[in-house]
């Protein structure tokens, strides 16, 4: 297997070093700002400018001026005339990045290599719905680091237990590269969130545009109002779905078209609505959160390599403790595991009871064991014959389902010239459907 030369055609996901005239800017108003200390500021600075005869930058307002950044007047102060430049760009520029303490303690807490220059992962930290650009939001090195997470996490689930079903992988791999999973390791790295983007906001701050629930609710009645049909009120925007017929909401979905048409958590790929014109557009802090470290992971791999990247992996993700026992959910293990053991071509499983005490007492308990022949399958304890049998056959099944080889080598492990050549490993049937 080749590793692909990236650095070669990857110019579109590096932080640019000049930042185009005529970007747009979306006027504050009241509604859409936090109560907080920066929006605050960022009110008295504004009136601070009107009084100067600066007003706030609206491209597109007055079309005989060919440059679309505001007009400063001469007569402003230096620190003022910078402070209100800062204010005109949605997001902050690169020459104040170098400057931000907080930056370069991420850059040293996350220990990341010294080829990840401070610029990238400032980068990382503007989300779309703060800077529109794509050459200075984390879109591109997002979507890289999402593959990346996606590909590194299912080749660890499926090749360390090759016996799981369809619906536990999908669970592990929620588990482990899910948004809820990512929003926490953002807190763990000590990431926090700035109140309202704009360009005088220091670099180290997670930057993306929210909104309250009271505007939230407004803007999803307005939607709803706003669709043609009145059978699509209620329902979720389906631009994006893979599948033939995503409007049809009641059809089953089923473990194999969830694998085919779905994404890497078995969920359905559902766009969101567009919303109206006039809007900013916002984002959840658990969304800004995940694409920030899929962000991270992105320019890691872009910038050091894919030893550095799985190495990134391992330490923050693949290190993290699972129990994937408990994620099992058997409606019925005693049918479950009637139907595996025809299936496996062994014998009928029998229960038998293997030890017990007090069995006229208030607190009985028995220990039941699963044969299939003279071979035992699983054992299981509990206050009645029935939960021990049911606790067993459920023990039986997991000891077949986590079935983990001794030696785990993943496919990316082939990668590299040094590498050992590919060995297959085991490829299950698959889970037994009742």
């Amino acid at each position: 297997m080749k590793a692909l030369r990236l650095l070669r055609w990857s110019g579109s996901v590096l932080s640019p070093r000049t930042r185009p005239c005529g970007l747009p800017f979306y006027k504050h108003t009241p509604q859409t700002r936090f109560l907080s200390a920066t929006i605050t500021f960022r009110q008295e600075a504004q009136e601070r400018d009107q009084s100067y005869g600066l007003e706030e930058y609206q491209p597109g307002i007055d079309e005989g001026v060919e440059d679309d950044r505001p007009i400063i007047p001469e007569d402003m102060p230096e620190h003022l005339q910078k402070e209100a430049r800062l204010r005109a760009l949605p997001s902050p520029p690169l020459s104040e990045i170098r400057s931000s303490a907080k930056l370069a303690a991420l850059h040293a807490r996350l220990s990341l290599p010294s080829r990840l220059p401070v610029e990238t992962l400032a980068r990382c930290l503007v989300d779309a719905t703060a800077d529109s650009n794509p050459e200075f939001n984390n879109t591109s090195l997002s979507v890289l680091g999402r593959d990346l997470y996606g590909y590194y996490t299912s080749e660890a689930i499926l090749c360390r237990y090759p016996r799981l079903p369809t619906a536990v992988v999908f669970a592990a791999m929620s588990a482990y590269v899910g948004p809820k999973t990512l929003t926490q390791i953002t807190k763990e790295w000590g990431v926090e969130l700035v109140a309202e983007p704009g360009g005088e906001v220091d670099s180290g701050y997670l930057q993306c545009r929210r909104e309250d629930s009271m505007l939230i609710r407004k803007h999803s009645a307005e939607s709803d109002a706003d669709l043609t049909t009145p059978l699509e009120k209620g329902q979720p925007n389906i631009v994006g779905s893979n599948r033939p017929n995503p409007e049809q909401k009641t059809w089953r979905r089923g473990v194999s078209s969830m694998t085919m048409y779905d994404d890497e958590f078995g969920d359905m790929l559902v766009g969101k609505g567009q919303g109206s014109a006039d809007r900013r557009p916002t984002t959840t802090i658990e969304d800004a959160s995940a694409r920030f470290v899929q962000a991270v992971m992105g320019a890691v791999y872009l910038h050091c390599g894919r030893p550095k990247s799985k190495a990134f992996f391992k330490e923050h993700i693949l290190s993290r403790h699972l129990n994937i026992g408990s994620m099992f959910d058997f409606k019925n293990p005693t049918l479950d595991l009637s139907k595996l053991c025809a299936r496996e071509g062994f014998e009928s499983p029998v229960a038998r009871i293997l030890s017990e005490t007090g069995r006229l007492s208030r607190h009985p308990v028995f220990v039941v064991g699963v044969f299939a022949g003279r071979e035992k399958l699983g054992e299981g304890a509990g206050s009645s014959l029935n939960e021990a049998r049911m606790r067993a056959a459920v023990g039986a099944l997991k000891g077949w389902y986590l079935y983990s080889p001794l030696d785990v080598r993943v496919p990316s492990d082939a990668e590299g010239p040094n590498a050992k050549p590919w060995q297959p490993v085991l490829i299950d049937i698959g889970e037994v459907v009742c």
